[in-house]
């Protein structure tokens, strides 16, 4: 029994942002742990494909598979769900991981950046999460149920605009949006659960590491003293997405070194 609490065995995923970062670190551990297919989303063709191909080696029971899109778009999202439910008659987990930021100073905040991360942060999770349901409800049942687990941030919960104030409320309301989601489609057996990172190595956050001051700063602040890695992702991802956590929704998990209580 121990043995399968963990296990993606035939399991069908989507994960958005999956070609690099926190997404393909997902998307290696549910394919390790063997799901059947894992389709990843970038705005980037080459990256994305680039991404699929290299994971598609990591075992012959999984395959992932990359469809391009732009997650920040009603269009390119419907186009993503038509094309997925030509190819699955259902899906059993959903990340909602691609995300975005925005850094300019309180007094020039400008519009187009507090749209842009809006956009994908928040109004992206709810409306692919809106048009994949009847993907996600079509075998999920009591025993087995589909599960969403949206990407927050510690900056949704800290009250410091250290990412950005556009990014870490954007964060607060994929939180909200979680716990809202979660009541709502309990009784459609399909679990809502966010996690909330603190610093992991990204390209979002390789300009923090550049700068060996601010580096330096921030490690002493964390109570682990580092910076998550790959597989600081990867465990809470396969609890919420497994028999591990079929008993968890409406949950954000901070994973965060230990930053919310410093």
């Amino acid at each position: 029994m121990q043995n399968q609490l963990f296990s993606m065995q035939d399991k069908i995923c989507v994960i958005t942002g999956g070609s690099r970062g926190l997404g393909k670190a997902m998307a290696t551990a549910f394919l390790n742990l063997g799901a059947r297919k894992i389709y990843i989303t970038a705005r980037k063709q080459d990256e994305c494909a680039q991404t699929a191909a290299e994971l598609s080696q990591l075992t012959e029971s999984g395959e992932c598979i990359a469809l391009a899109a732009d997650m920040s778009s009603g269009e390119e999202i419907m186009r993503f769900v038509h094309t997925l439910s030509e190819r699955e008659d259902h899906i059993d987990v959903l990340v909602n991981n691609a995300g975005t930021g925005w850094m300019a100073p309180v007094e020039k905040f400008p519009e187009i950046g507090w749209d842009k991360v809006m956009d994908l942060n928040v109004k992206t999770p709810f409306f692919l999460t809106q048009q994949l349901l009847p993907l996600l409800k079509a075998k999920a049942t009591p025993e087995d149920s589909a599960s969403v687990i949206n990407i927050g941030s510690v900056a949704g919960i800290m009250g410091s605009a250290g990412s950005g104030v556009s990014y870490g409320t954007s964060k607060a309301a994929v939180h909200q949006l979680t716990r809202n989601l979660a009541h709502l489609l309990a009784d459609d057996n399909i679990r809502v659960n966010a996690i909330a990172p603190g610093r992991f190595h990204s390209k979002m956050t390789s300009h923090v590491e550049q700068d060996k001051s601010q580096y330096d700063q921030e490690i002493k602040m964390i109570p682990l003293h580092r910076w998550g890695h790959d597989e600081d992702i990867m465990g809470p991802a396969l609890l919420l997405a497994s028999r591990a956590g079929a008993y968890m929704t409406g949950e954000v998990i901070s994973v965060d070194g230990g930053i919310l209580v410093a």
